[in-house]
């Protein structure tokens, strides 16, 4: 390897980071250097080369308009960024480096050998037992785990709260809100979506970011989601507030919205007036296999369901109807909120 390819990819171990890498297939020899350095076990979660159009319209989720453009490298990108962020789990860091651990399993197998042969172990070794590096993953407590989806190291933390571990874990059935209070009228809503899909995990999720306010504190997350494990649901902490960034995180699962959410889905108002960019975003959204559970909300003084809106052709078969003979609570957080006062 030449000297300034060495000394990149040694920047990039030293940096402590860990990386998603996905590889067009002419790059292919790059991977051979990066892994030849030490430190490179440490850095790298996972490579990927999607060397067929099949692969690659896979790993993106759409087929892409032309293979070998700025925009597919840009997909290509965010994708590998998402990925990371899923595997780099809160806890994930200051691991052994690949000659370190080389050193420490060659040491116990020897070692293993000669107990099993019942003979001293008299190997020698510049690694003394007593001198063996300790496992160096750093443990965090919750507060530090949620400081890091607030911060945007890791995308999200999962309390599991709930025993249904038969249900599919990689799709969910997510019910994203504040819930500021959690009341009945969610819990039912999400018991409601669940009988309507076939598998998925059902879960609430709670955005640490919010568009327009300052994060939630630590103490309000920890608040909030002492509700969910007095009552034994899931909850996800995210640091997503939108819906398209949700999908990425949580490709093929099904959000549960009211009528009120789906109406501002579809508004181009809220793309900067700009319908075309809207359909773009949710058809984005399509293609990572994001369904939309949708209840009946109060709209202005009226009850309205999904097909009292006006949703893009296109979008259609995206969006599922829940009739409100199955569900109709009119209740909400801000209504209990002002009800028990300051």
């Amino acid at each position: 390897m030449e000297s300034w390819v060495r000394a990149v990819v040694e920047a990039i171990h030293s940096s402590r980071a860990q990386a998603v890498i996905y590889l067009a297939g002419g790059a292919s020899q790059a991977l051979g250097w990066l892994l030849s350095v030490p430190g490179a076990s440490g850095t790298v979660l996972e490579v990927v080369v999607p060397y067929s159009m099949a692969s690659m319209a896979q790993l993106l989720g759409k087929m892409p308009l032309q293979f070998t453009s700025k925009q597919a490298a840009e997909d290509m990108a965010l994708a590998a960024f998402n990925r990371a962020l899923k595997l780099s789990g809160p806890g994930l860091q200051g691991l052994r480096s690949r000659e370190e651990e080389d050193k420490v399993s060659s040491y116990f197998l020897l070692k293993a050998i000669a107990d099993g042969c019942k003979v001293p172990a008299t190997i020698q070794s510049d690694v003394q037992e007593p001198e063996l590096p300790k496992e160096s993953v750093e443990q965090f407590d919750e507060d530090q785990e949620l400081q890091q989806v607030i911060d945007g190291q890791v995308c999200m933390k999962v309390y599991h709260f709930s025993d249904s571990m038969d249900k599919n874990f990689n799709r969910k059935i997510i019910l994203p809100g504040s819930f500021n209070p959690l009341h009945d009228g969610h819990l039912r809503l999400l018991e409601v979506a669940s009988s309507m899909c076939d598998d998925g995990l059902p879960c609430f999720e709670i955005s640490a970011i919010n568009a327009d306010k300052p994060p939630l504190s630590i103490a309000e997350i920890k608040r909030r989601v002492e509700q969910f494990r007095k009552v034994g649901k899931n909850v996800i902490i995210s640091n997503q507030p939108y819906f398209y960034k949700k999908a990425e995180l949580f490709p093929g699962s099904a959000f549960v919205i009211g009528a009120d959410t789906a109406a501002r889905l579809v508004n181009p108002k809220y793309y900067g007036g700009d319908y075309n960019r809207m359909l773009e975003i949710l058809l984005e959204c399509k293609n990572t296999g994001t369904t939309f559970l949708v209840g009946g909300r109060n709209i202005e003084g009226v009850f309205k369901v999904l097909e009292d809106l006006d949703i893009p052709v296109e979008l259609r078969e995206m969006f599922i109807s829940i009739p409100e003979e199955k569900f109709r609570m009119d209740i909400s957080s801000t209504d209990i909120r002002k009800k028990q006062g300051p």
